[in-house]
């Protein structure tokens, strides 16, 4: 039986070139369920797996996609059955296992959730691993006493996919938002998704050699990491919290211990990949319901399998905004 697949190649000049190939289920890999995908969706690690990224991906030919919601077609264990419509983000899936953009997936059982009923396939992909990890990151923030009257939660990357969706989540929650970009003529935008007032990236970069500045936020949602996180948590309010879950501006930042003992402040790492099942359908559960979304098509891009070598070159070039989401049949 073939299927469409993106399938990125390594060719004779060392270049990494993703393009859409007819496979055969037999190519795809061990697994207990064989999943039909009606949608993925298009992230920064897809796009570097698609480059040639070793750190995300170990050998090629290779099928990215870290995301996928769709049909279970054949199952070999009892909890799952033909017709179940699943959700799966995370774990191995487009990283060193065949992923999302494809046709078809196999997984093993223990990475697959059911989808919420609050929820359509579609919906579920809108958000995707963006969706989960910018909800993840609010969560853990309110666990650690995020206040509504403390003042404005700053959002960096906010014109990203967990930045875009994180703007919408605090803004639906009732927090004032402070969204920053390096993207100016995404202003307005932000401001439709809900963000108060726009951060440029160069006020984020200033005052990198001080050791404390002003207090300005109750909290933040940083999806870039670098020397633009230290100066975040350098800015938080007394007793406040940063969510930290990217890294586009590094791995690493200069630091002190100043800001930690002397304002008390947090910082907080947020992973949605390795996290147990139950707590990502307990997230996704929320996602459902009180936590819905129901702008989501206003920060999202619908696109096709042949569209995606195009939109991840411009990915890697940080020229995108917002979700982007990868229509499979």
């Amino acid at each position: 039986m073939h299927y469409k697949a993106l399938l990125v190649s390594e060719d004779s000049a060392g270049n990494f070139v993703p393009q859409v190939v007819s496979r055969e289920l037999d190519e795809l890999p061990v697994g207990e369920v064989l999943v039909r995908v009606r949608y993925s969706s298009l992230n920064y690690k897809d796009a570097l797996s698609a480059s040639g990224n070793r750190g995300v991906t170990r050998s090629y030919p290779h099928t990215p996609g870290i995301d996928a919601a769709g049909v279970v077609e054949q199952s070999a264990v009892a909890g799952l059955a033909a017709g179940d419509e699943v959700i799966v983000t995370g774990y191995d899936l487009g990283m060193n296992t065949a992923g999302g953009f494809s046709q078809y997936i196999r997984v093993p059982a223990a990475w697959l959730i059911r989808r919420p009923p609050g929820l359509s396939l579609r919906e579920a992909m809108l958000l995707g691993t963006a969706g989960l990890t910018a909800a993840l990151c609010v969560d853990k923030l309110e666990q650690n006493g995020l206040d509504r009257a403390a003042g404005a939660v700053l959002v960096t990357g906010a014109s990203g996919g967990v930045g875009s969706i994180a703007v919408t989540l605090l803004h639906k929650l009732g927090y004032s938002v402070a969204a920053a970009t390096g993207k100016a003529e995404q202003g307005e935008f932000l401001r439709q998704l809900g963000a108060g007032q726009i951060v440029t990236r160069q006020e984020l970069e200033e005052g990198g050699d001080k050791a404390l500045l002003r207090e300005r936020w109750a909290g933040a949602v940083d999806t870039v990491g670098g020397d633009i996180l230290f100066n975040v948590v350098k800015s938080l309010r007394y007793g406040a919290s940063a969510a930290c879950c990217g890294l586009t501006a590094g791995v690493g930042f200069k630091a002190s211990v100043l800001p930690f003992i002397l304002r008390g402040v947090n910082l907080l790492g947020v992973d949605s990949v390795e996290l147990p099942l139950a707590t990502k359908a307990a997230m996704w559960d929320k996602l459902a319901g009180s936590w819905k979304l129901e702008n989501l098509d206003s920060l999202a891009h619908e696109i096709g399998l042949e569209d995606l070598p195009q939109v991840i070159a411009q990915m890697l070039a940080g020229k995108t905004v917002g979700r982007y989401l990868v229509r499979i049949d």
